[in-house]
């Protein structure tokens, strides 16, 4: 009788340990990615779950012999002898002489687009509709790889400032930063809202925890088609209470930034290599007020029309503004227009017409917005009904106000428009697994 530990037994040998075996025979469990076959003998690739390992066969090995079942694509457990050899470069490097491969499984049909070779080369629509197939290129996984990477840099960062980790309901009352962007849905006979934010329940534990943060989706019910624009995206989002002012938001969110861009380097160096992914040094922020920068825009600019936020090629030249004069990457921009903020949002005690808000700009593209909250319920409720709200809609928010608050704001970060960005893609879709657009709800 099979006794159930709780424990694996894993026959898997990643390859930076093959050093330690040269000269044993192993056991790699994987997915045969390509084979090369030369008549009297055979390079087989197989992938693991981050690794592509050069296995060669030759009947002087063992033996065993090859036949027409081990394909591309099957998955098969490889037992094998470490060798050690060397690079055109000199280099040290292993490969594995097959001694045996067992099959686990076989595939049904050839995969509608080649992904042995190192990137797949189609459309995006094409890539995308075939993402279960398409996602196995090394490539196109160590694009999430890194993305993990960055969550795991906000998460392991946060937890070190002692906040604590939420989950907030998708399922909501109301739209969290009003307007008509919100998707409705019938929960039962009544209408409900998938959330666009988590802000509400942020708020609301703030007086419970002090600092939380969540890494979840979120819903925009946007008409947009554009490269930058996504229906459901993941938003790492963090409240902090007792804050002096929206610098501290600032100041904690550059501190993250710096850790995830140190995390990867050094955690995912070989997806970072692979991609050729260009990681920003991060010493400081810059920060211009918005108005400043929208003078700074009109300046440089033609056909600015919108003079109460930015238009893409307004946030493009300000990113390469920052890069020149500060050698930055990211520019923080702050105190953006009372109407054009959340009725959380506090405005500037010493100018009404602007709140304590800010954008992060990352090489041009807008990746957070964040800033200091109302947190007297007087005032909020003040600024709800000058925003044609009604308060009574929003009696169980409002119980954080009313029942004591302390000072305090936060953000929300947009995970595919970081990846995009920091990968160099020209479309938010390349750096999501499974896109959610306007024309897109599948696979």
């Amino acid at each position: 009788m099979q006794e159930i530990t709780g424990e694996i037994n894993s026959s898997y040998t990643p390859y930076g340990e093959f050093k330690n075996h040269i000269g044993e025979v192993v056991t790699v469990k994987g997915t045969i990615h390509n084979i090369r076959d030369m008549s009297d003998f055979a390079f087989i690739i197989l992938r693991t779950a981050r690794e592509l390992i050069q296995c060669v066969y030759s009947p002087e090995f063992s033996d065993f012999r090859l036949s027409e079942d081990i394909v591309e694509q099957a998955c098969a457990k490889v037992s094998a002898k470490v060798v050690q050899s060397q690079t055109r470069d000199g280099s040290e490097r292993y490969e594995l002489q097959i001694h045996n491969i067992e099959l686990l499984s076989k595939p049904a049909d050839i995969p509608p687009v080649v992904i042995s070779k190192k990137q797949v080369v189609c459309d995006l629509n094409v890539l995308l509709d075939n993402r279960p197939v398409t996602l196995r290129n090394p490539k196109e996984r160590a694009i999430f790889k890194i993305q993990e990477g960055i969550q795991r840099g906000f998460r392991d960062y946060l937890i070190s400032k002692n906040f604590t980790e939420i989950h907030s309901p998708k399922i909501n009352f109301a739209g969290a930063e009003g307007g008509t962007n919100v998707f409705k849905l019938d929960y039962f006979g009544k209408t409900v809202y998938l959330a666009q934010s988590p802000q509400l329940y942020k708020q609301a534990l703030v007086p419970v925890y002090e600092r939380v943060f969540e890494i979840a989706p979120v819903f925009r019910a946007e008409h947009h088609d554009t490269s930058r624009h996504l229906n459901e995206y993941i938003s790492m989002d963090f409240e902090m209470g007792f804050i002096d002012g929206f610098e501290d938001i600032m100041n904690m969110e550059t501190g993250a930034l710096k850790y995830i861009m140190n995390l990867l380097k050094t955690e995912y160096a070989p997806e970072v290599e692979l991609l050729k992914v260009d990681i920003p040094e991060i010493t400081s922020i810059p920060t211009i007020k918005f108005k400043d920068a929208k003078a700074l825009c009109v300046k440089k600019l033609k056909n600015i029309t919108d003079m109460k936020d930015f238009e893409p090629e307004e946030e493009a030249f300000l990113g390469k503004w920052a890069k020149q004069q500060y050698n930055s990457d990211f520019l923080f921009v702050t105190h953006y227009l009372s109407k054009k903020r959340p009725f959380y949002t506090m405005d500037d005690p010493e100018d009404p017409e602007v709140t304590l808000s800010f954008d992060l700009l990352f090489r041009g593209i807008e990746i957070t917005s964040g800033g200091q909250r109302i947190h007297d319920y007087n005032q909020q409720v003040e600024k709800m009904k000058k925003s044609g709200m009604n308060p009574e809609e929003f009696e169980t928010y409002l119980m954080l106000h009313k029942y004591g608050a302390p000072p305090h704001g936060g953000l929300g970060l947009g995970l595919e428009r970081l990846t995009m960005h920091l990968l160099g893609f020209k479309n938010v879709r390349y750096a999501t697994m499974f896109p959610r657009d306007i024309n897109r709800v599948t696979p």
